[in-house]
């Protein structure tokens, strides 16, 4: 009982040093999973009964975001997308994919900035946004790249499915390993 007493004591001290700026990214954490699970789920399953377990769902990144907390909200995310298309039927609109890949990302992203800013820290309001900023262009080249290779492959015919998929596995590939040669270059 002393254990339990003592860890609600100390989340009750962290909770009342938070200062706004990692707040505020934790936030961001939270609206992205939201949106994203929100994005995921079809519209019908959206009721008073699950809606509620998908913002817990979503709380997790922001509350524990060194830990399990956002590979859960993703998880529970791509499965909503998969339960959505194969049990429910509905069509897979370009828009809602890349929504739902952008928010998952910002999610992830949002989630790894407050796991590297203690929660009473004195943070500058130019380090989340050039944070965030560093996101969006990856979300926007990513879209972009999407929707030239998706238009590509619909105006080719049926053989060119599996040439835009190797190609987008090629760079998906070539970003790992720039990243890789970056992380050995420091």
């Amino acid at each position: 009982m002393k254990k339990v007493s003592g860890r609600v004591r100390a989340a009750g001290t962290a909770a009342s040093r938070i200062t706004l700026m990692p707040l505020l990214v934790r936030l961001g954490a939270f609206l992205a999973a939201l949106g994203a699970l929100l994005a995921a789920y079809p519209a019908q399953l959206l009721t008073a009964r699950i809606l509620p377990a998908l913002v817990v769902v979503a709380l997790l990144p922001a509350l524990f975001p060194r830990r399990a907390g956002v590979t859960i909200a993703v998880l529970v995310a791509v499965g909503g997308w998969v339960l959505s298309t194969s049990a429910y039927g509905e069509l897979v609109v370009l828009w809602r994919l890349l929504t739902l890949a952008a928010l998952l990302y910002l999610t992830h992203s949002l989630a790894a900035l407050a796991a590297l800013l203690p929660r009473d820290a004195i943070v500058a309001p130019a380090v989340p946004v050039r944070w965030v900023a560093r996101a969006l262009g990856v979300v926007l080249a990513a879209g972009v790249l999407a929707v030239l290779l998706t238009t590509l492959a619909e105006h080719s015919g049926e053989g060119t499915y599996l040439a835009v998929a190797l190609a987008g596995l090629a760079v998906a590939v070539g970003v790992a390993a720039l990243l890789a040669w970056l992380l050995r270059r420091k």
